[in-house]
């Protein structure tokens, strides 16, 4: 049954690649549960009673998904990494904006967007793992590039060494070492 779902969605996504729009009004309740489990994953830490919800982090992704022009859509694992680095993108770009407006930055109009509440301490643990990642990345972009998968985005193994085009022997060994650097990064 999983493989039908997940042969599916891949052929969803590649009908919405090619301009169906019926194909796309299809799909988007087929990955909005596991979008919503994604972004739950990253709200996780909050404290009580921030006002972003899971919901609002999923409804920005999603909007700024059919944007994009003519994504040549690989695979349900493609879909969800590209997911997963909006996500992230979305939140550490909240979270710097937020930090300069405490330093005395000028204020800037908000807009529904803008609304998202990160928790102080929060907005500096993603902005120093952001950080961190980058500098990984201008490294090896390989092993930055499995973390955001494995640790972001909630892949499997086997599901990151297909988007990325490895083993997953490799994937396990980049992400071991890439945990590793990243830790020896955020405890300097």
């Amino acid at each position: 049954m999983a493989n039908t779902s997940i042969s599916k969605t891949t052929q969803l996504l590649r009908a919405w690649s090619a301009g169906d729009e019926q194909a796309l009004a299809e799909l988007t309740p087929r990955v909005y549960r596991e979008l919503l489990r994604l972004a739950g994953g990253y709200l996780k830490n909050e404290r009580a009673g921030q006002t972003l919800q899971a919901s609002d982090l999923v409804h920005e992704v999603y909007l700024r998904l059919v944007d994009v022009e003519r994504m040549e859509w690989q695979h349900r694992a493609h879909f969800f990494a590209v997911s997963a680095t909006l996500m992230r993108r979305i939140l550490v770009d909240r979270a710097r904006r937020r930090s300069a407006a405490k330093r005395g930055a000028s204020p800037e109009r908000v807009d529904l967007t803008e609304a998202f509440d990160l928790s102080p301490e929060r907005s500096r643990e993603l902005i120093r793992l952001d950080d961190a990642l980058n500098s990984l990345a201008a490294v090896d972009p390989r092993k930055a590039r499995i973390v955001e998968l494995r640790f972001f985005a909630g892949l499997e193994v086997k599901e990151t060494a297909e988007v990325v085009g490895v083993s997953p022997e490799t994937v396990m060994r980049d992400w071991k070492t890439a945990r590793a650097w990243l830790l020896a990064e955020l405890n300097r």
